[in-house]
């Protein structure tokens, strides 16, 4: 049994006429969508009913079970999968198909007929620790659903629904809003020059000392002081002070995580979440390559950056076959990961045979599928790769009487390293990139200069920007909010619910949704805490562990958050206004110049 067609139909041609394999098509059953499926008073009993479209696929797993002399439950490695297989294997129970039927649970990292037979060689019991784990994270998310969201109904009519960790999400995308909202444009002059070398090549450098001093980034702040400025700096004549040279290295980031996938998806390819996430799916599942069904990619929800000794082998011998020796890291890279609680119980996402190069699969993949594995194939090959050596120049312009000094920078790529295959895109600013990566032309120490040009250019201070879903989920990763398998969901809740839109890529947070967040501060203030939902998080890793009893958790869980709820039971709807008055206000009346009552009509 596994959950999707898509991955019956790949094992299926790897398991022969002696194997059945069915699919579930995802989760079975779930908690009914009305008060009391989670019983807290009954130490919370659970109830489960089948989804809309479950009974058939079901049925079917029923109808084959009866016959088998074995049951493998194949679904994913992760605490969702657990989850499906437990479902399975219950409903097994209460048609009391099991008693004589051995019931193995099995799982593997990619489907490659190797990896399968394997895991088949050697199954498992069903682990009961991240059954209770996905028990407790779907008991907490119902009972928050189904206590909160009333209240918000009562006292907020037109709300919908509060979810746990995307209350949090929401709060992050309303706070950047504000602090947008509250930017104070500050202006800034900063004075270029154009200088000439003695060979006809040009120097374009930055002021950055007057007068003995360091200039900060304010201390030109108007136009005058800019005009003053450049009068000062034209009657000067300028040579080549000090020369600074020094070789830097840049090493490889690590292999993709399910978040670096889909920050870098959206940063280079334009791809949003939901899809990054569907396009990875088809991969892991298997495409049809000349005649064999194969999975391509290692399984996509993950938080690990490590990958087998057998791909980093794999890796180093592509290399050196494509790009030569020289271009293999002198040793084998090993990563560790550094988000906050960061569980690494699989392999981070790579090829599952790194031979496979892109222009090999090219024909058996659509457009946008052929672009992530290009993206994952590339990402893994420059993990193993020789760092990239950079030639950095700084060169001071400075005049005889040291009243003034210019600095120009830049840089030459001595060795292309990993830069061979995966372009280093950063969110630096874009023109501190450019002066990074400016070639220099040669000059040395005294050598005369010609000012061609010095301009003064006006500048002013950059509100923070808003998220877009790369940067979301980069931030809710730093935070050890959300899981591999919820950060798409999380962002798709977000604008299925009207709290947010994505506007030219960034999340633009609604009325509706801030006045959710506004109302969440300030009377369930913790349960929007990221803290408090990051520590939530990491309990639920220990119940996976098996260090942490589930019940324990839910027990603390609710006997707060009902004194929560309860608090608001004879709030008045008048009492409510009045703090979101106090928390929206500047938001729907912002000032006016004239310094007038915003309230008052004109």
């Amino acid at each position: 049994m596994v959950e999707s067609p898509a991955k019956a139909k790949t094992i299926n041609k790897y398991l022969g006429s002696d194997y059945v394999v069915v699919a579930s098509f995802g989760h079975i059953r779930d908690l009914p969508p009305k008060d009391g499926s989670v019983r807290p008073d009954e130490d919370f009993a659970m109830d489960w009913q089948l989804g809309d479209r479950a009974k058939k696929p079901v049925d079917e797993i029923a109808s084959i079970a009866k016959g088998a002399d074995a049951i493998y439950l194949a679904s994913d490695p992760d605490r969702e999968g657990e989850a499906i297989a437990w479902h399975v294997h219950e409903i097994l129970k209460e048609k009391k198909l099991v008693k004589t039927t051995p019931v193995h649970r099995i799982t593997f990292n990619e489907i490659t007929k190797n990896t399968v037979l394997d895991a088949i060689a050697h199954p498992r019991e069903i682990d009961q620790n991240l059954v209770d784990a996905y028990m407790a994270r779907r008991a907490l998310d119902y009972l928050v659903g189904f206590s909160l969201s009333p209240v918000l109904w009562r006292k907020l009519p037109g709300s919908k629904s509060a979810g746990r960790v995307q209350s949090v999400a929401l709060r992050l995308i309303c706070e950047r809003e504000s602090e947008i909202e509250a930017f104070k444009p500050q202006e800034f002059w900063t004075l270029e020059g154009l200088f000439k070398t003695q060979n006809g090549g040009v120097l374009p450098a930055h002021l950055t000392h007057l007068n003995g001093k360091k200039l900060d980034k304010f201390a030109i702040g108007n136009e005058a002081e800019a005009t003053a400025t450049l009068a000062i700096l034209n009657q000067l004549k300028y040579h080549v002070g000090s020369i600074e040279k020094k070789q830097s290295k840049r090493n490889p980031y690590p292999p993709f995580t399910t978040s670096t996938l889909q920050q870098e998806a959206s940063r280079k390819l334009g791809l949003g979440a939901t899809r990054t996430m569907r396009i990875a799916q088809a991969l892991y599942e298997g495409v049809d390559i000349g005649g064999e069904t194969v999975g391509l990619i290692t399984y996509m929800r993950t938080d690990g950056v490590s990958i087998s000794t057998e791909a980093v082998m794999a890796a180093r011998d592509v290399i050196a076959e494509d790009f030569g020796k020289d271009f293999v890291a002198s040793s084998p890279r090993m990563y560790k990961s550094t988000a906050k609680n960061a569980q690494e119980a699989h392999e981070a996402i790579r090829p599952t045979d790194l031979r496979r190069r892109p222009q090999q699969v090219a024909k058996y993949l659509d457009a946008d599928g052929l672009r992530l594995y290009t993206l994952i194939w590339q990402r893994t090959m420059a993990c193993q790769m020789a760092s990239a050596v950079l030639d950095q120049v700084a060169v001071d312009i400075i005049d005889g009487s040291n009243k003034a000094t210019f600095r120009a920078t830049g840089s030459t790529v001595v060795f292309d390293g990993w830069f061979k295959v995966y372009q280093d895109t950063r969110d630096e600013d874009a023109a501190e990139q450019d002066d990074e990566n400016r070639r220099l032309p040669p000059v040395n120490e005294k050598d005369p200069l010609e000012k061609q040009e010095i301009k003064p250019d006006q500048h002013f201070t950059q509100p923070p920007p808003r998220y877009g879903e790369a940067s979301l989920v980069k931030r809710l990763e730093e935070l050890g909010i959300g899981r591999p398998s919820t950060y798409a969901s999380i962002m798709q809740v977000l604008q299925d619910r009207n709290y947010v839109v994505l506007d030219k890529k960034r999340f633009v947070p609604e009325d509706r949704g801030r006045i959710v967040t506004a109302f969440l501060e300030n009377y369930f203030s913790t349960y929007v805490q990221y803290d408090f939902t990051a520590d939530l998080e990491e309990k639920l890793d220990e119940i996976s562990g098996g260090s942490l009893p589930w019940k324990n958790v839910m027990h603390g869980f609710w006997t707060d958050f009902t004194n929560a709820i309860a608090a608001t039971k004879d709030l008045k709807v008048s009492d409510v206004i009045d703090a979101l008055d106090e928390a929206l206000g500047p938001h729907f009346f912002p000032l006016r110049e004239d310094g007038s009552d915003p309230r008052v009509c004109g």
